[in-house]
């Protein structure tokens, strides 16, 4: 007889799956999340949104745009909130300056593309990425479906 609280099996919040389709990702990068009280109580209800959310670089420092966190009824009555506002992501000085090179001498963009916890903290995963071109993504595609049909016809042949 255990008392104990079941584990979730998934740290995941959000996932932006439409990243993988649009861009090349390339180096994967982890920072944690400045949020006020009422924005963690609605990311603990899963009232988070970052399909079309990026990062960007101003003045030496690291923020999360267009991410949406809905705001809970009974946790914001007393606050103004606003669900789409910019948040500062904490990095370290040298990861910093990594990404503003990155940005600016190789033409990459900073696609956010989950949000998950860590412990008790809120972490953003990000990647350097290069947007890819219509035939890129067809190539992809081809390359998936083809995948799957040896995964398929080997299935077969074994049997």
């Amino acid at each position: 007889m255990s008392n104990k609280k079941s584990k979730s099996s998934s740290n995941t919040i959000a996932l932006n799956k439409k990243a993988r389709h649009e861009y090349h990702l390339d180096k994967k990068f982890e920072a944690g999340v400045e949020l006020h009280g009422w924005e963690v109580k609605s990311i603990r209800d899963g009232k988070v949104n970052i399909s079309d959310s990026y990062v960007f670089l101003k003045n030496g420092e690291v923020f999360l745009l267009n991410s949406q966190i809905q705001p809970l009824n009974q946790a914001s009555s007393h606050v103004v909130c606003e669900p789409n506002r910019s948040r500062k992501l904490l990095l370290k000085r040298r990861e910093i300056n990594e990404l503003v090179g990155a940005v600016e001498r190789s033409g990459y963009t900073l696609v956010a593309t989950a949000m998950y916890w860590k412990l008790n903290w809120v972490k953003i995963e990000f990647h350097l990425a290069k947007g890819k071109l219509s035939h890129d993504k067809r190539t992809d595609i081809k390359d998936r479906d083809w995948n799957r049909q040896k995964e398929r016809m080997m299935k077969h042949s074994v049997n």
